[in-house]
């Protein structure tokens, strides 16, 4: 598909959008309205939570701090000096998340072009576009994942260390950056490469962090510390009946045995992957074990996703996700309809069930995107000499 047609179909689906969150931007986001109508938005709810309707400086408050890292929340400070009301706040926000998918959608032609086309139709993507901020994170780790894929590391670092700065989720494929570097025997590069994205980071973040520490520090500090959230594995086992303790630890263990899965997956193929063609397990793998598995998510997902297909015959699994991540975001908010006193909403056990058969999707994705990359397995894999070659009789 060529880029003005691509075009053309992230501005149809940016408008579909606007059309879903058109209803609450004119009754003022009522709750429980906003909830039973799924068109909920943090941009409207934090413009006046966290000052920024007096354009409150975001990290002022020890206690009521945006919670979003440094660039995002710099994002949400200057918009909120153009706006004088929830409504113009989310408008003049929502104008610059529709360039950015716009961008992802090009960016996307450029690494994928055969399956670009998925992302501006995929409906769960559709559903999602305003909810947050992350498209701005999105943008520039695609970006990160596009140069770095076309040998230019160092201008892949420079965005991963922004990414990392506006959303932390994108420090999660510094592990398949590096495991790529080490296959081809550049580890001098991997090392340029951790050393470019940690500085950045740090010339981004130091100034928040010397100036107003336990305001910067309140976005790591709530992930810390939270107990199991909405869309979790662990929230969903907890309104089953299911209650499990050292939830930070357990979240960490199931993590490592995704990464160590996903390790094992690399090994086993014969040529060195594209950055492009892993993201999506390990980022995903990442939000299956964390504590909150937000609807937001799949914008991040949904591009990853696109990029790491390449089959046609896989493209039913693609939209059985859309269709569990779509079944998923309706349940979400008729089930916050509920918890906030709407007459109708849903209950926490449906909600608990719904959210493992969005987690099952996300998994099953994943499964035939593996399976289609172990077609191309080494039967003599490194991994399989390391595992059982000194087991071999020495001559």
């Amino acid at each position: 598909m060529k880029v003005k047609a691509l075009v053309a179909l992230a501005i149809l689906a940016a408008l579909l959008s606007v059309a879903k969150f058109s209803h609450c931007a004119n009754t003022g986001w009522a709750t429980p309205d906003q909830y039973v109508h799924a068109c909920y938005s943090d941009l409207p709810a934090l413009f006046e939570a966290r000052g920024l309707s007096t354009n409150q400086w975001p990290f002022a408050s020890d206690d009521n701090s945006v919670e979003y890292p440094v660039i995002t929340a710099m994002v949400m400070y200057i918009t909120s000096f153009a706006a004088n009301s929830p409504v113009s706040y989310f408008n003049i926000n929502i104008f610059f998340l529709i360039l950015l998918f716009i961008a992802i959608v090009i960016l996307v032609r450029k690494i994928r072009p055969e399956f670009a086309y998925l992302v501006p139709i995929a409906p769960a993507m559709i559903a999602s576009l305003f909810i947050n901020w992350d498209l701005w994170a999105i943008a520039t780790m695609m970006l990160a994942i596009y140069w770095f894929d076309r040998k230019q590391f160092t201008y892949s670092a420079l965005l991963i260390g922004v990414s990392i700065s506006t959303k932390f989720l994108p420090v999660f494929l510094l592990i398949p950056i590096v495991f790529i570097f080490w296959r081809e025997n550049k580890i001098k590069e991997a090392i340029k490469y951790i050393a470019i994205s940690f500085g950045i980071w740090l010339a981004i973040n130091l100034p928040f962090a010397v100036t107003t520490p336990t305001g910067w520090w309140r976005f790591y500090k709530l992930n810390l510390e939270r107990g199991p959230d909405w869309g979790s594995f662990w929230l969903a086992l907890q309104q089953l009946g299911i209650n499990l303790n050292n939830l930070n630890y357990l979240s960490i263990l199931l993590l490592l045995i995704a990464l160590t899965t996903i390790a094992i997956l690399l090994f086993e193929i014969k040529y060195t992957p594209s950055l492009a063609s892993v993201s999506f397990f390990v980022l995903a793998s990442v939000m299956l074990a964390s504590k909150v598995y937000s609807p937001q998510y799949v914008l991040w997902l949904t591009p990853l996703a696109v990029i790491a297909l390449t089959n046609k015959k896989d493209l039913h699994a693609f939209w059985v996700w859309q269709a569990t991540e779509l079944i998923y975001h309706i349940a979400i908010w008729q089930h916050l309809a509920q918890v906030t006193d709407a007459k109708f909403g849903l209950g926490p056990i449906p909600f608990a069930i719904l959210t493992l058969v969005r987690i099952g999707g996300t998994i099953y994705l994943m499964a035939v995107l593996a399976r289609r990359a172990l077609q191309a397995r080494n039967t003599h894999s490194k991994l399989l000499d390391l595992l059982f070659e000194g087991s071999k009789a020495y001559p």
